[in-house]
């Protein structure tokens, strides 16, 4: 009987957005075709803010949900395409 491990990436990245050092939780999810991650971050008022990314291209982008995404959700694009392929080069 041979036994597969599937190994779960997630982890906390501070970056300098919005003029604030902010939490970004970073979560990888199971998808066949595609490489995304499920990002969670609050804004200044506390309310949770999720959305995904997902490498197109050779570069991650974010994919907004129901809601637009802040403007400095969008201006650390790369900084959290940059978290994420730090951390996967550990793993």
């Amino acid at each position: 009987m041979q036994i597969l491990f599937t190994k779960v990436v997630h982890f906390t990245k501070l970056i300098k957005a919005g003029g604030r050092l902010r939490e970004f939780n970073i979560r990888k999810l199971k998808h066949p075709e595609k490489e995304i991650f499920s990002i969670d971050t609050v804004d200044d008022r506390g309310n949770r803010i999720i959305f995904h990314s997902e490498k197109i291209g050779g570069n991650w982008h974010n994919v907004q949900g129901e809601h637009p995404l802040p403007v400095w959700v969008s201006e650390v694009e790369s900084k959290i395409g940059d978290a994420i392929e730090e951390e996967l080069r550990q793993v």
